[in-house]
């Protein structure tokens, strides 16, 4: 008989669901930016109600992917280079102030563990390993940086890829082997700025590969060429 979970198994809301899946669909191009939500479409094409339709559209509203327009609809927010460079730059802030604080209370065990995450995502080219190797990872700074007012904010941070962002982006595991590495090696020092710095490194290089990506998929609206835009400089 398998062994009781350690806690409540929360299963994901048809609200949450429905999200998910209009994100796929603008990550694939399906919708674009200015494009009206069909929300009869996607309520048939999930088996929905209008109402998950309604709540999924609230959520991404929030999180700056769609735009409501009263009387008129929902409509796919304007996305540019700078929306995913931001993105992933307040997210190396976020992780950089969990770092800072992981250096202070870092334990060998802790430590040890760190490591040997490292060395696993040093040998490992499954995008699905290296997806649960990085939770753990992240999972293991953020505990030990033990901030309550960090964990709330990072519920309500949520990624732009839909998916199992190692296996869509190309380039991301070897991004993430050395990053992780580099962080690791600060936290061994107590080095939180260090680390912190690693953190935005790594999530800047990232939101670059995201935004090639996007270029090359004509997210963008001045991405016909297919080719990567320069960042600007700051």
């Amino acid at each position: 008989m398998p062994p009781t979970p350690d806690g409540p198994i929360v299963r994901p809301s048809s609200g949450e669901q429905t999200a998910r899946y209009l994100r796929r669909l603008i990550f694939e191009g399906a919708l674009r930016p200015g494009d009206r939500v069909p929300q009869d479409d996607v309520a048939q094409a999930l088996g929905v109600s209008r109402l998950p339709v309604r709540e999924a559209l609230l959520s991404l509203e929030r999180e700056g992917w769609v735009t409501i327009r009263p009387h008129r609809g929902a409509f796919i927010a304007p996305l540019d280079e700078s929306v995913v460079w931001d993105h992933y730059a307040l997210f190396g802030l976020t992780y950089g102030f969990a770092a800072r604080r992981a250096a202070l209370r870092l334990t060998p065990p802790v430590l040890s563990r760190l490591r040997e995450l490292c060395d696993r995502l040093a040998t490992n080219d499954d995008p699905d390993v290296v997806f649960r190797l990085n939770q753990e990872f992240d999972r293991l700074v953020r505990t030990t940086a033990d901030s309550p007012r960090l964990r709330t904010l990072m519920r309500s941070m949520t990624g732009l890829i839909p998916g199992n962002f190692f296996a869509l982006i190309p380039g991301a595991i070897a991004v993430e082997r050395s990053g992780s590495i580099d962080i690791v090696n600060a936290l061994a020092r107590r080095d939180g700025p260090g680390a912190a710095a690693a953190y935005a490194r790594m999530l800047e290089r990232q939101g670059d590969l995201v935004v090639g990506l996007f270029a090359e998929r004509g997210l963008f609206p001045d991405s016909g060429t297919g080719a990567p835009p320069a960042r600007a400089a700051p």
